[in-house]
C-alpha cells in the first residue's frame, strides 16, 4: 500500500526522509518503500507517523482527511 499523504506532508514540510528516519529510528529506505508501497508499515508505525506530523492515519494512506459520503 502506498501512502500517499505521507510523502506529500513530507514534502510540504521539507523534511528529508533522512531526517524522518532519524527522528523515528528507522532507516531512510523504509520511509522510501511506505511512500512507494513496496512495503507498508504495520499499525504501531503509522500510529508513530501520524503523531510525527500531526495528521491522521487516513491522511498518511489516502492523501486526503476523512469525510463521510453523502
Amino acid at each position: 500500500m502506498e501512502l500517499k499523504g505521507l510523502k506529500e506532508i513530507r514534502k510540504k514540510r521539507k523534511i528529508s526522509q533522512l531526517k524522518v528516519a532519524m527522528d523515528l529510528a528507522i532507516s531512510r529506505e523504509a520511509i522510501s518503500y511506505y511512500e512507494n508501497g513496496k512495503r507498508s508499515p504495520d499499525v504501531d508505525m503509522l500510529l508513530i507517523l501520524s503523531e510525527y506530523f500531526n495528521v491522521s492515519i487516513d491522511y498518511l494512506i489516502r492523501g486526503e482527511d476523512f469525510s463521510r459520503k453523502k
